[in-house]
């Protein structure tokens, strides 16, 4: 990852700076902005292989891209962007998107647009945009030209875990090595091409494996948000997701574990972790357990002692030892 700020150059330089790094990194835009005179803005860009994630803070400003921007430089793109802080209003092909953080917009760079963004109390308004080539998305672009500028559904299914995906490659991007940079690549293009066909009703078009990897991340992340639940069980992740219990268990064949193992072992890592948290300390190994879904405090000490090589409390203990 790299990034770029706005504070390194002088401050009559930043504004006519940063408009050409936009240009350079991300397309030839017009930007005016009453902060100007002193204008505090980043830049990170990610290289994700085929795909680019780039992630931009700035104060209120206004953008246009013309035709004539287009004919100068057009990276023949569709853009999932998601808003993460401040507002903004967005026009493109007689569509307006009125945004607020945590909304996702698709965006096509070959035809022009424009947008205003807002910040509230001198705050800098911030986006993640994947930018992925128009050849990469599986679904037909038709379909897709329906759904440019208009607010996309990101608070559950495949829209909630694109738009966690996006802030963790962010997060992330300076610890991945060039082979995770391109496997991530590949899987924030399916992903978002299993959302946006989810968005067009056009699933059925997507190669098998495609959905079969898309649907096993939704079901992974479902599991991680009802971890402390004892009812969790295979059936009903099964019904949650509208598929059969056999169906699950085949999407799991290539994750070297049955979705039992996987829970189990999601349960027994959130435990740990609790277990070596000092701030903890006065919760007692059966209340974490409970908390995290395994009430049988015979079952989970067992469990725990094949995972990690010994007793919850002896675990415990061994940490406090160490520090």
């Amino acid at each position: 990852m790299i990034e770029w700020r706005s504070e390194d150059v002088p401050p009559a330089e930043r504004f006519d700076w940063w408009c050409g790094l936009i240009g350079r990194h991300m397309m030839p835009l017009r930007i005016s902005s009453e902060h100007e005179d002193d204008y505090r803005a980043s830049l990170k860009v990610l290289s994700l292989g085929q795909a680019t994630v780039s992630a931009p803070r700035y104060p209120d400003l206004h953008t246009l891209r013309t035709a004539r921007f287009v004919r100068q430089g057009d990276p023949d793109q569709w853009w999932m962007t998601l808003t993460c802080s401040g507002s903004m209003s967005f026009e493109q092909g007689g569509r307006r998107a009125d945004l607020a953080a945590g909304d996702l917009m698709l965006m096509d760079t070959s035809q022009p647009y424009g947008s205003r963004a807002h910040c509230r109390d001198g705050g800098l308004a911030g986006i993640i945009s994947l930018q992925v080539p128009r050849a990469a998305l599986p679904v037909p672009e038709q379909k897709l030209r329906r759904h440019v500028a208009r607010p996309l559904p990101s608070a559950r299914g495949s829209g909630a875990l694109l738009a966690q995906f996006l802030r963790g490659l962010v997060r992330e991007g300076r610890a991945l090595g060039d082979a995770e940079s391109d496997a991530l690549g590949r899987a924030a293009i399916e992903l978002t091409a299993a959302f946006l066909a989810e968005q067009a009703d056009v699933t059925r078009l997507l190669p098998e494996e495609t959905r079969r990897q898309t649907l096993a991340r939704q079901i992974k992340a479902y599991v991680r948000e009802h971890l402390g639940d004892v009812t969790l069980s295979p059936a009903r992740i099964a019904a949650v997701h509208n598929i059969s219990v056999r169906y699950l268990h085949n999407v799991f064949e290539d994750e070297q574990q049955t979705v039992s193992e996987y829970v189990r072992t999601q349960r027994l890592e959130r435990c740990r972790a609790d277990l070596a948290d000092p701030r903890l300390d006065r919760r007692g190994v059966a209340e974490i357990a409970r908390r995290w879904g395994m009430p049988d405090a015979a079952a989970f000490s067992r469990a725990f002692r094949r995972a990690y090589g010994m007793p919850p409390g002896e675990y415990r203990r061994h940490l406090d030892r160490a520090q």
